[in-house]
């Protein structure tokens, strides 16, 4: 018997790598899996974005909290805020990011 393939489409699919696992067989509809601030997957696009992607980047705080990046910086923006991580009311920090030990391939 011989197969010939005469068409075929390719699927791709993109995560932000927010180093929380979703193994845990829960249904990925975890808080981990969401802006605190919006309630939207990260994997989607925050209210002020049209599209997902690099257009509307994650920023993770000093603290390990992670937000659509329009979405804190809106958050930041208003008195109620007073600078402080919308989920533990700690000082925000943004947490750099080196990449001294990142490997190519």
């Amino acid at each position: 018997m011989k197969v010939v393939i005469k068409h075929w489409h390719a699927v791709a699919q993109w995560r932000w790598d927010t180093g929380v696992s979703s193994d845990d067989g829960s249904g990925g509809d975890e808080e981990g899996d969401v802006c605190g601030i919006c309630r939207v997957a990260y994997e989607g696009c925050c209210p002020a974005c049209k599209v997902p992607g690099d257009d509307c980047p994650l920023i993770w705080g000093e603290c390990s909290h992670v937000f659509h990046m329009h979405c804190l910086l809106k958050w930041i923006g208003t008195a109620a805020s007073k600078q402080q991580c919308p989920m533990d009311r700690r000082p925000w920090g943004e947490l750099l990011f080196t990449f001294a030990n990142a490997e190519c391939s």
